[in-house]
């Protein structure tokens, strides 16, 4: 068995999942390989594709909102849409990779890879068995054009809405969205603080803004210290955003409850060390927050995707979000607070988001495999 895991630069949440999925097959002694999809079309292309939804996400959210929306409007299983045709652009490279490497399994976390490789198991013959993992808690649009061999989906009740689409019952299995082990594993909310150095007493609020920096930031994180006369502490992770960063640290620098953090890889255990986290209703950033078993609030949306999990989210009492910024933060403030609504809100977390999604499907697969060779 060796399996190849394409994922595209299109924000952090896509390769986080593909990561989670590279550390088990490798842990367990399979090889496997992660690659950018989109490098087969050029490392220009990828930049460009990368750079643009990003950009749009960021600065043009009500233009992301209505290509989204026309996306659900044009999207159906009988046609074939732009997105895969130009995803069929990069699949001769591709298929000479696969080929070349000898993989016989192939994973995706995203939509772009899976329009490519449906093209090539419809007219290549493909013969390596491929897989999709859906990192939204909603179907989004084009995902019914393609055809892989399974489908992992974030949660049961998501497969009405899956099948609705075009999807085949059959191939869709809610074994969760995957996140690295490290989510999983737990450190004491005080030696969490000892080791990042910080306040070891009174609650502390962690605010993320993604990767890449989306969101406003700035103007929650006024509103939410005017609340704060307890002395409560708020860490901000500002990803990569360093002209943001720059502003909140020009303005805030020296506040002695406000931290201002860089791109950091111990964002796990900065969540063991805080008492409510904030955060874009991002698939993947929610499930970490929700495998950590945090109290957890869901900050203005990109409209699209992250406004169907933000309701997902608040339909299974995983976290709360509000679209006026005001009522939002007070009714986080007061879940800081209030103890039995946490309690509810950790117990649905541990109901609805499973905590070992990556081993699941692992196993799944490789189950799979085995009893394929043994047919054969």
């Amino acid at each position: 068995m060796k399996v190849l895991i394409l994922s595209c630069n299109t924000g952090q949440g896509h390769n986080s999942a593909g990561k989670a999925l590279f550390e088990c097959f490798t842990h367990s002694g399979i090889p496997c390989e992660m690659k950018d999809a989109l490098s087969f079309a050029g490392e220009k292309a990828s930049r460009l594709v990368s750079s643009g939804y990003i950009n749009m996400a960021t600065h043009a959210p009500n233009l992301f909102r209505c290509l989204y929306a026309a996306g659900g409007l044009v999207s159906t299983s009988c046609s074939k849409s732009p997105v895969y045709w130009a995803n069929v652009s990069y699949t001769d490279a591709l298929h000479r990779y696969i080929l070349d490497k000898g993989f016989d399994t192939i994973i995706t976390p995203h939509l772009f890879p899976a329009e490519a490789l449906t093209h090539l198991l419809r007219k290549h013959g493909l013969a390596a068995r491929c897989y999709a993992v859906a990192t939204d808690y909603t179907c989004i649009p084009f995902w019914e054009e393609t055809e892989l061999h399974g489908y992992f989906i974030p949660h049961r009740d998501l497969i009405p809405e899956f099948v609705e689409k075009g999807l085949p019952r059959e191939r869709l299995f809610p074994l969760g969205i995957p996140v690295s082990s490290r989510f999983a594993q737990h450190t004491s909310q005080k030696q969490a603080r000892h080791s990042l150095g910080l306040p070891e007493e009174g609650k502390l609020f962690l605010m993320m803004s993604g990767s890449m920096g989306f969101g406003n930031l700035e103007d929650l994180l006024a509103r939410l210290l005017r609340l704060c006369l307890r002395g409560e502490h708020i860490l901000v992770l500002g990803g990569t955003n360093e002209r943001m960063k720059q502003r909140l640290r020009t303005r805030y620098g020296g506040h002695p409850q406000v931290s201002i953090l860089d791109f950091t890889t111990q964002v796990p255990l900065y969540m063991d060390a805080c008492d409510l986290v904030f955060t874009k209703p991002g698939g993947l950033t929610s499930t970490e927050a929700a495998v950590k078993n945090l109290p957890l609030v869901h900050t203005a949306p990109i409209p699209g995707c992250e406004t169907k999990n933000a309701r997902f989210f608040q339909q299974h009492l995983l976290s709360i979000s509000e679209k006026n910024p005001d009522t939002l933060l007070n009714q986080a403030y007061a879940l800081a607070y209030d103890e039995a609504a946490q309690r509810t809100m950790l117990a649905a977390q541990r109901k609805h988001i499973p905590r070992n999604a990556a081993e699941q499907i692992y196993r799944h697969i490789v189950s799979e495999t085995m009893l394929k060779e043994r047919a054969v």
